[in-house]
């Protein structure tokens, strides 16, 4: 998964005080990887919004950027 902008995201943010400058759903402590991960063990939105601080809307912000971001097609540097 190639790395994505999350400064684009307004659902989000980073700073240094916050998990070691971790990009986490705005006003919160949770990671943005932290979706991705729960997502791919088996877990519901549903049992991600009950066991962490976040929206349903938090979270289809942030997985709506994720999906329109691997959408834009990626460019690839001429060979040497």
């Amino acid at each position: 998964m190639p790395n994505l902008d999350w400064s684009q995201c307004p659902a989000v943010e980073s700073g240094p005080g916050r998990r070691s400058g971790a990009w986490v759903f705005r006003d919160t402590r949770m990671p943005v990887y932290a979706v991705f991960e729960n997502l791919e063990a088996g877990a519901t939105i549903d049992e991600i919004i009950d066991q962490f601080d976040v929206t349903r809307e938090q979270i289809s912000a942030v997985l709506a950027f994720a999906a329109r971001s691997l959408d834009v097609p990626q460019t690839t540097s001429p060979s040497a």
